[in-house]
C-alpha cells in the first residue's frame, strides 16, 4: 500500500531474451546484407555494360578510319556513289548520304558496334551506332586528303 492508502502501482521494466533480440535483427540484417549484394552487383555490371559499349565505339571509330582509307585508296577520285557504299557495306557502314562536287566529295555514314548488355535478368546483345561525315578532297600536291568528324545525331 502507499502513504495515502490506496494500492500501489509497480511499473516493470522488461528486457527481452537474447533469443528474441536475435529473433528480431535477424530478418533485419538479412535484408540489410541482400540489399547491399544487389546494390555492389548492379553497380558491377553498369561498369562492364560501360565499358563494353565504349570498346564497341572504339570499334565503329576504327570502322570509319579503315573506310576513309579504302576510299582515299580507289584509283579515281572521287568514286562514285556505289564504288563509296560498297566500301561502307565492306565495314559494315550504311552510307546515308553523298555529296560529289568538283574534286571533292562528302559523305555520312553510320557505323555500328555490337556489345554485351548484361542485367540480373540475362545478357542482351545492343548496338552502339556512330555516324561519321567524311570530306574528300585534294590538297595543293593534288593528292586525295580526307578529314573524318563524328556526328551528334545520326540519320
Amino acid at each position: 500500500m502507499s502513504d495515502h492508502g490506496t494500492a500501489a502501482r509497480q511499473h516493470r521494466v522488461t528486457v527481452p531474451s537474447p533469443g528474441c533480440l536475435i529473433a528480431l535483427l535477424a530478418p533485419v540484417a538479412a535484408v540489410l546484407i541482400i540489399a547491399l549484394v544487389l546494390m555492389v552487383t548492379h553497380y558491377r555490371q553498369e561498369r562492364a555494360n560501360d565499358r563494353n559499349e565504349a570498346e564497341a565505339l572504339q570499334k565503329t571509330a576504327a570502322l570509319a578510319r579503315s573506310y576513309a582509307r579504302d576510299v582515299l585508296a580507289v584509283p579515281h577520285h572521287p568514286p562514285g556513289r556505289e564504288a563509296v557504299r560498297g566500301i561502307a557495306e565492306r565495314h559494315d557502314g550504311r552510307l546515308t548520304s553523298y555529296a560529289r562536287s568538283e574534286g571533292s566529295l562528302a559523305t555520312t555514314v553510320r557505323f555500328f558496334g555490337e556489345y554485351k548488355d548484361t542485367s540480373m535478368f540475362g545478357t542482351a546483345h545492343s548496338r552502339a551506332y556512330r555516324c561519321y561525315s567524311i570530306v574528300f578532297h585534294r590538297d595543293a600536291k593534288d593528292e586525295p586528303q580526307e578529314k573524318t568528324t563524328r556526328l551528334e545525331k545520326c540519320a
